[in-house]
């Protein structure tokens, strides 16, 4: 399972030009399922994310997690993070997972962070067009990989 974590002043997600989710502060976080991930990837990239210290202390310093500022999580499904371009002009995707399976993980990453950040954890629509918009704080940005490949 890959993520790309980015910290936000604010994101907003919109499908066929009506807004779906939209957070404030906090992480926008796009995440792609790798074929055979499985619930314990699912738990490493939950975990990094909710520990993740890329928040400012009071001395400007990346020192806090999302919890000890009171942030939210926009998370995204986004197969295209399994896009292999190392040949040729098109990205390959037959790394990421099957559509039905990636579901069902991806969903159960959601309720996994829902239970770690009650009401504070927002999505978009899984397998659809989506427009994102946000404000990358730092900038910072952070790409996590279950199989620690980076």
């Amino acid at each position: 399972m890959r993520a790309v974590v980015q910290r936000v002043t604010k994101a907003s997600i919109e499908v066929e030009g009506k807004s779906v989710s939209s957070i404030d502060k906090g992480l926008c976080c796009l995440v792609g399922i790798e074929k055979d991930d499985s619930l314990e990837d699912m738990n490493y990239i939950a975990k990094k994310i909710y520990g993740l210290r890329i928040f400012d202390d009071k001395s400007g310093l990346m020192n806090l997690n999302i919890t000890q500022v009171g942030a939210e999580i926009l998370l995204i499904s986004q197969f295209t993070l399994l896009g292999d371009a190392r040949k040729g002009r098109r990205p390959s995707y037959t790394q990421a997972e099957d559509p039905n399976k990636a579901k069902d993980i991806f969903d159960a990453l959601v309720r996994k962070m829902e239970s770690m950040l009650p009401e504070r954890v927002k999505t978009g629509k899984f397998q659809t067009m989506m427009n994102v918009a946000l404000i990358n704080h730092g900038p910072v940005t952070i790409l996590l990989d279950s199989r620690r490949l980076f």
